[in-house]
Protein backbone atom coordinates (compact mmCIF):
# COMPACT_ATOMS: atom_id res chain seq x y z
CA UNK A 1 0.00 0.00 0.00
CA UNK A 2 1.77 3.12 -1.27
CA UNK A 3 -0.30 5.61 0.73
CA UNK A 4 -2.60 4.95 3.68
CA UNK A 5 -4.94 7.71 2.43
CA UNK A 6 -5.98 9.12 -0.96
CA UNK A 7 -7.13 12.67 -1.70
CA UNK A 8 -9.33 12.93 -4.81
CA UNK A 9 -8.83 16.31 -6.47
CA UNK A 10 -8.67 18.29 -9.67
CA UNK A 11 -9.47 21.94 -10.41
CA UNK A 12 -12.10 20.50 -12.78
CA UNK A 13 -14.26 19.81 -9.70
CA UNK A 14 -14.78 23.57 -9.42
CA UNK A 15 -16.87 23.56 -12.62
CA UNK A 16 -19.91 22.48 -10.59
CA UNK A 17 -21.02 26.09 -10.17
CA UNK A 18 -24.55 27.42 -10.47
CA UNK A 19 -23.69 31.15 -10.44
CA UNK A 20 -21.35 33.63 -8.80
CA UNK A 21 -23.83 34.44 -6.03
CA UNK A 22 -25.24 30.95 -5.40
CA UNK A 23 -24.56 29.73 -1.82
CA UNK A 24 -23.16 26.39 -3.06
CA UNK A 25 -19.65 27.50 -4.00
CA UNK A 26 -16.99 24.90 -4.76
CA UNK A 27 -14.25 27.48 -4.26
CA UNK A 28 -14.32 26.02 -0.74
CA UNK A 29 -12.73 22.81 -2.10
CA UNK A 30 -9.87 24.82 -3.58
CA UNK A 31 -9.50 26.79 -0.33
CA UNK A 32 -9.16 23.54 1.61
CA UNK A 33 -6.74 22.06 -0.92
CA UNK A 34 -4.55 25.18 -0.70
CA UNK A 35 -4.65 25.18 3.10
CA UNK A 36 -3.40 21.59 3.22
CA UNK A 37 -0.72 22.41 0.65
CA UNK A 38 0.38 25.41 2.77
CA UNK A 39 0.85 23.02 5.69
CA UNK A 40 2.99 20.65 3.56
CA UNK A 41 0.63 17.87 4.65
CA UNK A 42 -0.79 16.99 1.23
CA UNK A 43 1.78 15.39 -1.03
CA UNK A 44 1.40 15.10 -4.78
CA UNK A 45 1.60 11.32 -4.36
CA UNK A 46 -1.57 11.47 -2.21
CA UNK A 47 -3.62 13.14 -4.95
CA UNK A 48 -5.78 11.00 -7.25
CA UNK A 49 -7.42 12.75 -10.23
CA UNK A 50 -11.14 12.08 -10.58
CA UNK A 51 -12.79 10.40 -13.53
CA UNK A 52 -16.22 11.12 -14.96
CA UNK A 53 -18.98 8.67 -14.07
CA UNK A 54 -20.52 6.81 -17.00
CA UNK A 55 -24.24 6.96 -17.79
CA UNK A 56 -24.47 3.29 -16.78
CA UNK A 57 -22.99 4.12 -13.36
CA UNK A 58 -25.31 7.08 -12.86
CA UNK A 59 -28.25 4.83 -13.78
CA UNK A 60 -27.47 2.62 -10.77
CA UNK A 61 -29.55 5.25 -8.94
CA UNK A 62 -30.84 7.81 -11.45
CA UNK A 63 -33.57 7.43 -14.07
CA UNK A 64 -32.00 7.50 -17.59
CA UNK A 65 -34.64 10.07 -18.61
CA UNK A 66 -33.43 12.36 -15.84
CA UNK A 67 -29.81 11.93 -16.97
CA UNK A 68 -30.82 12.91 -20.51
CA UNK A 69 -32.69 15.94 -19.18
CA UNK A 70 -29.56 17.10 -17.29
CA UNK A 71 -27.52 16.74 -20.49
CA UNK A 72 -30.03 18.79 -22.47
CA UNK A 73 -30.19 21.43 -19.73
CA UNK A 74 -26.41 21.90 -19.82
CA UNK A 75 -26.61 22.38 -23.59
CA UNK A 76 -29.40 24.97 -23.30
CA UNK A 77 -31.91 22.62 -24.99
CA UNK A 78 -34.31 21.79 -22.13
CA UNK A 79 -37.66 23.56 -21.91
CA UNK A 80 -38.47 25.35 -18.69
CA UNK A 81 -41.55 23.19 -18.11
CA UNK A 82 -39.68 19.90 -18.47
CA UNK A 83 -36.77 21.22 -16.41
CA UNK A 84 -39.07 22.14 -13.52
CA UNK A 85 -40.53 18.62 -13.52
CA UNK A 86 -36.99 17.30 -12.92
CA UNK A 87 -36.08 19.93 -10.32
CA UNK A 88 -33.74 21.62 -12.82
CA UNK A 89 -33.88 25.37 -13.38
CA UNK A 90 -35.22 26.10 -9.90
CA UNK A 91 -33.92 28.73 -7.51
CA UNK A 92 -32.01 26.05 -5.57
CA UNK A 93 -30.70 24.16 -8.60
CA UNK A 94 -30.43 26.54 -11.55
CA UNK A 95 -29.14 25.40 -14.93
CA UNK A 96 -25.52 26.07 -15.89
CA UNK A 97 -23.49 25.18 -19.01
CA UNK A 98 -21.94 21.71 -18.91
CA UNK A 99 -24.23 20.70 -16.05
CA UNK A 100 -24.09 16.98 -16.80
CA UNK A 101 -20.33 16.80 -17.22
CA UNK A 102 -19.61 18.76 -14.03
CA UNK A 103 -22.13 16.72 -12.05
CA UNK A 104 -20.93 13.38 -13.42
CA UNK A 105 -17.35 14.31 -12.53
CA UNK A 106 -18.33 14.80 -8.87
CA UNK A 107 -19.87 11.31 -8.94
CA UNK A 108 -16.82 9.88 -10.68
CA UNK A 109 -14.59 11.45 -8.05
CA UNK A 110 -16.47 9.59 -5.33
CA UNK A 111 -16.28 6.36 -7.36
CA UNK A 112 -12.53 6.94 -7.64
CA UNK A 113 -12.39 7.15 -3.84
CA UNK A 114 -14.41 3.94 -3.55
CA UNK A 115 -12.20 1.98 -5.94
CA UNK A 116 -9.04 3.19 -4.25
CA UNK A 117 -10.22 1.91 -0.88
CA UNK A 118 -12.08 -1.22 -1.94
CA UNK A 119 -9.24 -2.44 -4.17
CA UNK A 120 -6.85 -2.14 -1.22
CA UNK A 121 -4.74 0.70 -2.63
CA UNK A 122 -5.44 2.75 0.49
CA UNK A 123 -7.37 2.45 3.74
CA UNK A 124 -9.07 5.84 3.49
CA UNK A 125 -10.08 8.20 0.69
CA UNK A 126 -11.51 11.72 0.67
CA UNK A 127 -13.50 13.51 -2.05
CA UNK A 128 -14.47 16.94 -0.75
CA UNK A 129 -16.22 17.74 -4.04
CA UNK A 130 -18.89 15.12 -3.29
CA UNK A 131 -21.58 14.71 -0.67
CA UNK A 132 -24.57 15.81 -2.79
CA UNK A 133 -27.04 13.90 -0.65
CA UNK A 134 -30.33 15.52 -1.76
CA UNK A 135 -30.38 14.16 -5.33
CA UNK A 136 -33.22 11.72 -6.10
CA UNK A 137 -33.76 9.05 -8.74
CA UNK A 138 -35.53 11.40 -11.11
CA UNK A 139 -35.13 14.84 -9.57
CA UNK A 140 -32.49 17.38 -8.61
CA UNK A 141 -32.98 18.95 -5.19
CA UNK A 142 -31.27 21.22 -2.69
CA UNK A 143 -28.22 22.22 -4.79
CA UNK A 144 -27.70 18.56 -5.78
CA UNK A 145 -28.05 17.22 -9.33
CA UNK A 146 -26.68 13.66 -9.15
CA UNK A 147 -26.38 11.93 -5.79
CA UNK A 148 -22.76 10.79 -5.72
CA UNK A 149 -23.09 9.10 -2.32
CA UNK A 150 -26.06 6.98 -3.35
CA UNK A 151 -24.44 6.02 -6.66
CA UNK A 152 -21.21 5.12 -4.85
CA UNK A 153 -22.99 2.93 -2.30
CA UNK A 154 -24.94 1.05 -5.00
CA UNK A 155 -21.69 0.73 -6.99
CA UNK A 156 -19.96 -0.77 -3.93
CA UNK A 157 -22.79 -3.22 -3.44
CA UNK A 158 -22.67 -4.35 -7.06
CA UNK A 159 -18.90 -4.46 -7.55
CA UNK A 160 -17.62 -5.40 -4.09
CA UNK A 161 -20.65 -7.03 -2.40
CA UNK A 162 -20.28 -5.10 0.87
CA UNK A 163 -22.51 -3.88 3.68
CA UNK A 164 -22.23 -0.10 3.96
CA UNK A 165 -22.77 2.18 6.97
CA UNK A 166 -23.55 5.69 5.71
CA UNK A 167 -23.14 8.44 8.33
CA UNK A 168 -24.30 11.96 7.47
CA UNK A 169 -23.39 14.91 9.72
CA UNK A 170 -24.69 17.68 7.46
CA UNK A 171 -27.11 20.05 9.19
CA UNK A 172 -29.63 19.12 6.48
CA UNK A 173 -31.13 15.63 6.55
CA UNK A 174 -29.53 13.16 4.12
CA UNK A 175 -32.87 12.46 2.47
CA UNK A 176 -31.77 11.35 -1.00
CA UNK A 177 -29.48 8.65 0.35
CA UNK A 178 -31.95 7.50 3.00
CA UNK A 179 -34.84 7.04 0.56
CA UNK A 180 -32.64 5.28 -2.01
CA UNK A 181 -31.82 2.52 0.47
CA UNK A 182 -34.92 2.69 2.67
CA UNK A 183 -35.87 -0.95 2.01
CA UNK A 184 -32.32 -2.33 1.86
CA UNK A 185 -30.99 -4.20 4.92
CA UNK A 186 -27.43 -4.15 3.55
CA UNK A 187 -27.17 -0.35 3.78
CA UNK A 188 -27.58 1.32 7.15
CA UNK A 189 -28.07 5.10 7.14
CA UNK A 190 -27.48 7.39 10.11
CA UNK A 191 -28.16 11.12 9.81
CA UNK A 192 -27.52 13.67 12.56
CA UNK A 193 -29.07 16.97 11.50
CA UNK A 194 -31.07 20.00 12.52
CA UNK A 195 -34.75 19.18 12.99
CA UNK A 196 -36.83 19.51 9.85
CA UNK A 197 -39.31 21.69 11.71
CA UNK A 198 -37.18 24.67 10.77
CA UNK A 199 -34.96 23.53 7.93
CA UNK A 200 -34.97 22.02 4.43
CA UNK A 201 -35.78 19.27 3.50
CA UNK A 202 -38.21 18.86 6.39
CA UNK A 203 -37.59 15.13 6.77
CA UNK A 204 -35.39 13.02 9.02
CA UNK A 205 -37.76 12.25 11.85
CA UNK A 206 -36.95 9.59 14.46
CA UNK A 207 -39.89 7.54 13.12
CA UNK A 208 -38.26 7.14 9.68
CA UNK A 209 -36.79 3.69 10.35
CA UNK A 210 -36.89 2.00 6.94
CA UNK A 211 -39.46 -0.22 5.23
CA UNK A 212 -39.85 -3.89 4.33
CA UNK A 213 -36.60 -5.78 4.74
CA UNK A 214 -34.90 -2.46 5.41
CA UNK A 215 -36.98 -1.69 8.48
CA UNK A 216 -34.68 -0.96 11.41
CA UNK A 217 -31.72 0.11 9.24
CA UNK A 218 -32.49 3.83 8.99
CA UNK A 219 -31.56 6.05 11.95
CA UNK A 220 -32.19 9.76 12.36
CA UNK A 221 -31.21 12.15 15.14
CA UNK A 222 -33.00 15.48 14.52
CA UNK A 223 -31.39 18.05 16.83
CA UNK A 224 -33.09 21.15 18.16
CA UNK A 225 -32.15 24.56 16.75
CA UNK A 226 -29.28 26.27 18.64
CA UNK A 227 -27.73 22.95 19.69
CA UNK A 228 -24.18 23.52 21.00
CA UNK A 229 -21.02 21.42 20.87
CA UNK A 230 -21.49 19.18 23.91
CA UNK A 231 -25.04 18.15 23.03
CA UNK A 232 -24.16 17.69 19.36
CA UNK A 233 -21.18 15.49 20.21
CA UNK A 234 -23.18 13.43 22.70
CA UNK A 235 -25.73 12.66 19.97
CA UNK A 236 -23.08 11.87 17.36
CA UNK A 237 -20.81 9.76 19.54
CA UNK A 238 -23.63 7.78 21.13
CA UNK A 239 -25.54 7.13 17.92
CA UNK A 240 -22.53 6.34 15.69
CA UNK A 241 -20.96 4.01 18.25
CA UNK A 242 -24.16 2.05 18.92
CA UNK A 243 -25.26 1.87 15.29
CA UNK A 244 -21.83 0.62 14.21
CA UNK A 245 -21.94 -2.07 16.90
CA UNK A 246 -25.44 -3.08 15.77
CA UNK A 247 -24.72 -3.14 12.01
CA UNK A 248 -21.06 -4.22 11.90
CA UNK A 249 -20.34 -2.76 8.44
CA UNK A 250 -17.76 -3.80 5.87
CA UNK A 251 -17.05 -0.16 5.02
CA UNK A 252 -17.94 3.22 6.54
CA UNK A 253 -18.96 6.07 4.22
CA UNK A 254 -19.24 9.52 5.81
CA UNK A 255 -20.86 12.67 4.42
CA UNK A 256 -19.18 15.66 6.05
CA UNK A 257 -21.35 18.71 5.60
CA UNK A 258 -19.99 21.43 7.90
CA UNK A 259 -23.05 23.65 8.09
CA UNK A 260 -23.82 22.91 11.77
CA UNK A 261 -21.33 25.66 12.66
CA UNK A 262 -22.68 28.80 14.31
CA UNK A 263 -21.36 30.94 11.43
CA UNK A 264 -23.24 29.04 8.72
CA UNK A 265 -25.76 31.39 7.07
CA UNK A 266 -28.33 28.73 6.11
CA UNK A 267 -28.81 26.82 9.39
CA UNK A 268 -29.63 27.45 13.05
CA UNK A 269 -27.19 25.29 15.04
CA UNK A 270 -24.50 26.61 17.38
CA UNK A 271 -21.56 24.26 16.96
CA UNK A 272 -17.93 25.39 16.71
CA UNK A 273 -14.74 23.90 15.35
CA UNK A 274 -14.73 21.59 18.36
CA UNK A 275 -17.15 19.15 16.69
CA UNK A 276 -15.14 19.13 13.45
CA UNK A 277 -12.11 17.92 15.39
CA UNK A 278 -14.13 15.01 16.81
CA UNK A 279 -16.26 13.92 13.83
CA UNK A 280 -13.42 12.37 11.79
CA UNK A 281 -11.70 10.91 14.86
CA UNK A 282 -14.64 8.66 15.66
CA UNK A 283 -15.16 7.67 12.01
CA UNK A 284 -11.48 6.73 11.80
CA UNK A 285 -11.59 4.72 15.02
CA UNK A 286 -14.74 2.79 14.09
CA UNK A 287 -13.49 2.12 10.56
CA UNK A 288 -10.45 0.36 12.02
CA UNK A 289 -12.58 -1.38 14.65
CA UNK A 290 -15.09 -2.88 12.21
CA UNK A 291 -13.86 -2.45 8.63
CA UNK A 292 -10.10 -3.01 8.58
CA UNK A 293 -9.80 0.77 8.19
CA UNK A 294 -12.04 1.11 5.11
CA UNK A 295 -13.37 4.66 5.30
CA UNK A 296 -14.59 6.78 2.40
CA UNK A 297 -15.42 10.43 3.13
CA UNK A 298 -17.08 13.12 1.03
CA UNK A 299 -17.90 16.79 1.56
CA UNK A 300 -21.44 18.19 1.57
CA UNK A 301 -22.97 21.41 2.85
CA UNK A 302 -21.02 24.32 4.25
CA UNK A 303 -21.86 27.86 3.27
CA UNK A 304 -19.43 29.96 5.25
CA UNK A 305 -16.71 29.08 2.79
CA UNK A 306 -14.11 31.44 4.27
CA UNK A 307 -14.21 31.01 8.04
CA UNK A 308 -15.50 27.46 8.48
CA UNK A 309 -15.16 25.06 5.55
CA UNK A 310 -11.39 25.08 4.92
CA UNK A 311 -10.54 24.47 8.59
CA UNK A 312 -13.24 21.85 9.14
CA UNK A 313 -12.57 19.90 5.94
CA UNK A 314 -8.80 20.03 6.42
CA UNK A 315 -9.27 18.21 9.73
CA UNK A 316 -10.78 15.20 7.92
CA UNK A 317 -7.64 14.75 5.85
CA UNK A 318 -5.39 15.47 8.83
CA UNK A 319 -7.19 12.74 10.79
CA UNK A 320 -6.75 10.31 7.89
CA UNK A 321 -2.99 10.90 7.96
CA UNK A 322 -2.89 11.06 11.78
CA UNK A 323 -1.91 14.73 12.00
CA UNK A 324 -5.16 16.02 13.47
CA UNK A 325 -3.71 17.40 16.71
CA UNK A 326 -2.66 20.51 14.82
CA UNK A 327 -3.48 23.76 16.63
CA UNK A 328 -2.44 27.40 16.88
CA UNK A 329 -2.28 29.85 13.97
CA UNK A 330 -3.21 29.07 10.37
CA UNK A 331 -0.45 29.46 7.74
CA UNK A 332 0.09 33.15 7.06
CA UNK A 333 0.82 32.52 3.36
CA UNK A 334 -2.66 30.94 2.96
CA UNK A 335 -4.29 33.90 4.71
CA UNK A 336 -2.37 36.41 2.59
CA UNK A 337 -3.25 34.57 -0.63
CA UNK A 338 -6.99 34.38 -0.04
CA UNK A 339 -7.85 37.41 2.12
CA UNK A 340 -8.10 39.80 -0.88
CA UNK A 341 -10.80 37.53 -2.37
CA UNK A 342 -12.63 36.85 0.89
CA UNK A 343 -15.84 38.64 1.78
CA UNK A 344 -15.08 38.13 5.49
CA UNK A 345 -11.96 38.31 7.63
CA UNK A 346 -10.26 34.93 7.44
CA UNK A 347 -9.72 33.17 10.78
CA UNK A 348 -6.22 33.37 12.24
CA UNK A 349 -6.38 30.16 14.26
CA UNK A 350 -7.55 26.56 13.89
CA UNK A 351 -9.94 26.79 16.81
CA UNK A 352 -12.75 29.25 17.51
CA UNK A 353 -12.72 31.67 20.39
CA UNK A 354 -15.22 30.66 23.11
CA UNK A 355 -17.04 33.97 22.69
CA UNK A 356 -18.12 33.72 19.05
CA UNK A 357 -21.77 33.81 20.14
CA UNK A 358 -23.67 34.93 23.27
CA UNK A 359 -24.93 32.32 25.75
CA UNK A 360 -27.99 30.34 24.58
CA UNK A 361 -30.85 30.90 27.08
CA UNK A 362 -32.46 27.48 26.46
CA UNK A 363 -29.22 25.49 26.73
CA UNK A 364 -30.36 22.94 29.36
CA UNK A 365 -33.77 22.51 27.72
CA UNK A 366 -32.13 21.88 24.32
CA UNK A 367 -29.69 19.37 25.82
CA UNK A 368 -32.50 17.45 27.55
CA UNK A 369 -34.58 17.38 24.39
CA UNK A 370 -31.66 16.14 22.27
CA UNK A 371 -30.77 13.42 24.78
CA UNK A 372 -34.36 12.18 24.66
CA UNK A 373 -34.23 12.19 20.85
CA UNK A 374 -31.10 10.01 20.92
CA UNK A 375 -32.85 7.58 23.27
CA UNK A 376 -35.85 7.35 20.93
CA UNK A 377 -33.61 6.92 17.88
CA UNK A 378 -31.68 4.03 19.42
CA UNK A 379 -34.63 2.40 21.19
CA UNK A 380 -34.97 -0.48 18.67
CA UNK A 381 -31.37 -1.65 19.03
CA UNK A 382 -31.19 -1.06 22.77
CA UNK A 383 -34.31 -3.16 23.35
CA UNK A 384 -33.69 -6.12 21.07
Amino acid sequence: MANESAFIYSDQLLKYRFSDDHPFNQTRVKLTFDLLKSLDLLDDSDIIPPRIATDEELALVHDPRFIEAVKLAGEGKLSEEVGQSYGIGTEDTPIFPGMHEASALLVGATLSAVDHVMSGKSKHALNLGGGLHHGFRGKASGFCVYNDSAVAIRYMQKKYNVRVLYVDTDAHHGDGVQWTFYDDPDVCTLSIHETGRYLFPGTGNVTERGSGKGYGYSFNVPLDAFTEDESWLHAYTTAFTEVAEFFKPDVIFTQNGVDSHYYDPLTHLSATMKIYREIPKLAHKLAHQYCDGRWIAVGGGGYDIWRVVPRAWSLIWLEMIEKSEIEGPLPIDWINKWQPSAKLALPAFWDDQPTIYPPIPRKSEIEEKNALTVTKTLYPIRNK
